[in-house]
């Protein structure tokens, strides 16, 4: 892979984000866009464990999806409370995904501030919190619905590696899903590599690499493939803004109520037989990208 640092400022005008950002699709680090918000400070563990420690939350390990994987499937249930202290006792691969903590304690809507000075078309019925245990990984993906995300981390560091729509074939990416087929699993220990040997066109894929930390803000353009470990445990809020063309809301709105739901009905009523089609499909894109790159 070939991975350079996402740019980061400690603050940016309109002006100069939507120029040199938000037109152009390259992520940004904002450091001090969260720093006003009563959030910075007032979002801890033992404050969410007093409003929604009662609400049950899906849990999901580190197992990547393979044929039978329904689509957003939890893999266990709990209270959020009890999954807070279960991830701060140490290491564990768990993580929550799409909690719309929200939903349940609307008063948290007041703690931050939507930024509508950098783009429009923000989903105000559906911010999203993320919570992870430290060890816990959010495999590579892209947004299905092709959304611009501002996501702000709060409690603990997460390792993120980010690559551009475009690299999808590089990235091996699996016909009618968001999801590729290489494992990026702690990519950045020892070797720092994947599994060159049977993902040959990794070394072709051109991204970005950060760690965000307390109060970092990353702008994700739409439609960026991402894959993040959890360093430590902790949570994020991520903010979702619609693309302002057209073609991008049919994109994402095919994306949501076509292929998602064409794979779902593959899945079920021929999984194996759909998987290894998809997979031949994955490795021939995967394949024309080295003969046009000169590596065999």
């Amino acid at each position: 892979m070939l991975l350079r640092p996402v740019d980061t400022v400690d603050k940016i005008s309109n002006e100069d984000f939507r120029k040199n950002y938000y037109e152009p699709m390259r992520p940004l680090v904002i450091k001090d866009l969260s720093k006003s918000w009563p959030a910075y400070g007032k979002w801890t563990w033992d404050y969410f464990k007093e409003i929604v420690g009662d609400k049950e939350v899906g849990i999901y390990n580190n197992v990547k999806s393979d044929a039978y994987t329904p689509i957003n499937k939890a893999d266990d249930y709990t209270t959020f409370g009890k999954y807070v202290d279960m991830i701060r006792t140490g290491p564990a691969g768990w993580r929550i995904f799409l909690f719309n903590i929200f939903e349940h304690a609307p008063q948290l809507t007041e703690d931050f501030t939507w930024p509508d000075h950098l783009m429009k078309g923000f989903v105000k019925r559906y911010p999203m919190l993320f919570v992870g245990g430290a060890s816990s990984i959010t495999h590579m993906h892209f947004d299905i619905d092709l959304s611009h995300i501002i996501h702000t981390q709060f409690v603990g560091r997460k390792r993120v590696l980010l690559f551009p729509f475009e690299e999808q074939h590089k990235l091996y990416r699996k016909p009618y899903e968001v999801l590729s087929l290489a494992d990026f699993s702690n990519y950045y220990k020892g070797n720092g590599k994947p599994d060159y040997q049977s993902f040959p066109a990794l070394k072709l894929a051109k991204g970005f690499e950060v760690t965000l930390e307390h109060g970092d803000t990353l702008f994700m353009p739409a439609g960026f493939w991402h894959h993040m470990e959890y360093l430590d445990s902790g949570f994020a809020m991520s903010l979702r803004a619609l693309q302002a063309n057209m073609g991008g809301k049919l994109k994402g709105a095919w994306n949501l109520f076509g292929m998602r739901n064409i794979d779902t009905l593959m899945k079920r009523t021929a999984p194996k037989w759909w998987y290894d089609f998809k997979k031949e499909k994955v490795l021939k894109a995967a394949q024309k990208e080295l003969e046009y790159s000169g590596i065999q």
